[in-house]
């Protein structure tokens, strides 16, 4: 959310900002709305102050009629004008919540991801002797991923991993949280649902309202990504942040409703209703979070690299980036069944969008700043699918990445693991 005072004073700079990001905010309504409530202030200073000479002069004796009667008209006008200025203020925050987040000075301009520039590539891309196959044709295959089931249970865009597909998706998660955990992170699971008013501050409603599962004659939705949950653990509050910044990571399910996707990527496990994610979360000081923003990249870097997946860093551009969005990096995977590569994680600096919204501020010295978040994926299930699709052999069997046999306890899949 953007300070009233920030929009009041850069009109222009707002209103070119709503354009640019597709906001619906009406600035000029809003500015409307804020003159009205300085008047009312003002209002209300006058009848204090009166009120206030009132109880100044009763102290010299016994007040006459004519104050107390005033006092008592003063008493009823102001309890008025102070409802109706609560009022008016929670309509202007409404508004307020409508307002995207400013954008750094190097988002590119465009309208969806064919628009993100991209500025680091790492890794040679893998060569076959063999016609590749998909990750969903690998993991039938060997028994490992079951859709026909997930949609005989749950319906489209779900899935089964079973056997080794599902040791290998512990073995991925468990070992990012590992190293997170190494790198300072402190490790949570957290609910699985959020209340309303915790989206709103997040900034996932009412800008993204469509792909939330909302759950029916309740203030609640499941949550889309564990960030939600882990930045709302500090509304309300004020944080340490004397001694370094507060780093937290999660493992949880992710729900979301895919809206618009009809008919995009309905293979496989890419693109789908549920699925399962470590998550970066940081907290800072607001000259802090350009350098905290990168540590997460290469948090994100590490674990492709270590994985000896091939992959690319883009920028997101304007259009390909959520309203609370100050820059986003997407990493992308290769995925040889495709020959392109393929988003797996993303990283957002939030400066204090999220924090405002949330009340959720740090001390420096004597004053109270409004924190700064970072949000990054750690790893998710795509990973899954981009190690299938990378370390696929002739004969269909899957060479296990070398940092996750320990875990796995086996260095290939070979064959289904479970009956049918």
């Amino acid at each position: 959310m953007l300070d009233l005072k920030f929009v009041r004073e850069n009109k222009e700079l707002v209103e070119n900002l709503c354009a640019r990001r597709g906001s619906p905010a009406k600035i000029s309504e809003i500015l409307e709305l804020d003159a009205n409530r300085l008047v009312m202030l003002k209002k209300c200073e006058i009848l204090r102050a009166e009120r206030n000479q009132l109880t100044l002069g009763a102290k010299g004796g016994k007040p006459s009629d004519s104050d107390l009667e005033r006092g008592k008209e003063l008493k009823i006008e102001l309890s008025a004008l102070e409802q109706e200025l609560g009022l008016l203020e929670r309509h202007i925050k409404e508004k307020l919540l409508w307002l995207p987040n400013l954008l750094a000075d190097d988002v590119p301009e465009g309208t969806g991801g064919e628009d993100n520039v991209e500025f680091k590539k790492w890794g040679s891309l893998p060569e076959f002797s063999f016609s590749v196959k998909d990750h969903q044709e690998l993991g039938e295959n060997l028994d490992i991923i079951d859709l026909a089931r997930a949609a005989k249970v749950a319906g489209s865009r779900y899935y089964y991993l079973k056997g080794d597909g599902a040791l290998l998706t512990w073995a991925l998660h468990f070992w990012a949280t590992k190293v997170l955990v190494s790198r300072g992170f402190t490790p949570f699971f957290t609910p699985g649902v959020a209340k309303e008013n915790t989206l709103f501050g997040t900034g996932y409603l009412p800008f993204n309202d469509v792909s939330m599962y909302k759950i029916e004659d309740e203030n609640y939705s499941l949550i889309g990504t564990s960030e939600q949950t882990l930045i709302g653990y500090h509304a309300d509050e004020v944080l340490d942040l004397s001694s370094g910044p507060l780093k937290y990571t999660a493992f949880s399910p992710c729900f979301r409703k895919e809206s618009g996707s009809y008919g995009k990527d309905t293979r496989g496990i890419f693109r789908v209703h549920q699925f399962h994610k470590v998550e970066q979360v940081i907290f800072c000081l607001p000259q802090d979070s350009p350098r905290y923003y990168e540590e997460c990249l290469a948090n994100e870097e590490y674990f492709l690299q270590q994985l000896e997946i091939p992959y690319r860093v883009v920028k997101a551009c304007v259009g390909d980036m959520g309203f609370p969005g100050y820059k986003k990096y997407d990493i992308e995977a290769w995925f040889p069944a495709q020959d392109r590569y393929r988003e797996v994680t993303s990283n957002t600096n939030l400066t204090d969008f999220q924090a405002r919204r949330l009340n959720i501020r740090a001390k420096i010295k004597d004053d109270l700043v409004y924190a700064h978040t970072i949000s990054a994926t750690g790893v998710t299930d795509r990973f899954i699918a981009a190690i299938l699709e990378n370390y696929q052999q002739e004969d269909g069997s899957i060479t296990i990445p070398k940092v996750l046999r320990d875990f796995v306890g086996k260095d290939l899949i070979a064959h289904a693991t479970t009956a049918n």
